[in-house]
């Protein structure tokens, strides 16, 4: 192996671009799926502010993972494409709506209500499809010779389902703990509610997802409870954090339930890294299976290496802009 493993290091890339998009994006999906069950339309027109001037730019991160998976693991694209088209699709056009919703819900009276639900609607449908999608990848795939051998709705099954229940309640507990940081008054009081019982049906989803995942692949069965070892820190972190937000919310702390929220995200993520590393595309090819010329890795990562900081200095002072909180009458808009 090289001094510098590239493929490792796109891994790394790709691994962390994922994880960003998840976390940022993820309260601003929450926060679409929460829409329909805020009290008023005053409270929607918060909802949609706290995430108004920042939501473009969480998209960022979901743009370079995918061009990243694309030019350091092109074998990659060519069983997931096929295998889960439709799922990607669906993903897609639900962002799509809910972003132009963003850009006419403002501007519409007549027809508000049916933009509010082009947000509710694209949020929750991009949010389950990418909890589908997770759920397909843990189960596998059907692969012979770098090809994809299955059908197009392999990927829809009752444990893909579950997981994209679980991910569409991850991120409404996101984007209500998102809510507590950023708004007041009664909008602030009804996300303190919700975060408690969203909270439990996270973790009960979880649960039954963690007992099912040893039936559905025997690699991760063998990794978890044939080496009981370190792997085990992660879901202990886990429901740290889940503790923490617990006593963060009954307490009526404002910041501590999202950073709580997110490192419940954080150690879930690895987790799921722990279980299937090195394979990328299950059942049996690992990274260095799939990965492209070392040649055309150093060529691509020297551009990337680049662009990352400049995403994440944009990001943070985007964030920094916008920071406190989102007031009745107040807004991007």
């Amino acid at each position: 192996m090289e001094m510098f493993d590239l493929t490792l290091i796109w891994a790394g890339i790709i691994g962390f671009g994922v994880i960003m998009y998840v976390l940022m994006d993820g309260f601003d999906l929450g926060v679409g799926i929460l829409f329909p069950f805020a009290p008023d339309e005053d409270s929607r027109d918060v909802l949609m502010n706290s995430v108004a001037p920042i939501w473009d730019g969480n998209e960022t991160w979901l743009v370079l993972g995918g061009a990243g998976l694309l030019a350091a693991f092109p074998v990659v694209y060519s069983v997931f494409l096929p295998a889960l088209y439709i799922g990607v699709f669906l993903m897609l056009a639900g962002l799509i709506f809910r972003g132009i919703a963003f850009e006419f819900r403002f501007k519409s009276h007549r027809n508000r209500h049916w933009w509010n639900r082009a947000f509710s609607w694209g949020s929750t449908v991009a949010a389950f499809a990418q909890g589908a999608v997770v759920g397909a990848y843990i189960q596998g795939f059907p692969v012979e010779d770098f090809v994809y051998v299955g059908g197009a709705l392999d990927w829809l099954t009752p444990f893909s389902v579950l997981t994209g229940i679980g991910l569409v309640a991850g991120y409404a507990l996101l984007g209500a703990t998102w809510l507590i940081m950023k708004s007041e008054g009664h909008t602030q009081a009804w996300a303190y509610r919700l975060a408690p019982r969203l909270l439990i049906a996270v973790l009960a989803v979880f649960a039954i997802i963690s007992l099912w995942t040893p039936f559905v692949d025997d690699a991760v069965r063998e990794r978890w409870f044939g080496h009981l070892h370190l792997l085990w820190v992660f879901p202990a972190l886990a429901l740290l954090c889940a503790f923490w937000l617990w006593r963060s919310v009954q307490a009526r702390r404002e910041g501590q339930p999202f950073i709580a929220t997110l490192g419940l995200f954080v150690f879930t993520y690895l987790g799921l890294v722990v279980s299937k590393w090195p394979v990328i595309v299950p059942p049996n090819y690992t990274l260095w299976d799939v990965a492209s010329a070392p040649e055309s890795q150093l060529f691509l990562l020297l551009g990337v290496l680049f662009v990352i900081p400049i995403v994440l200095a944009y990001t943070a002072w985007s964030y920094w802009v916008f920071r406190g909180k989102v007031r009745v009458g107040e807004g991007y808009h």
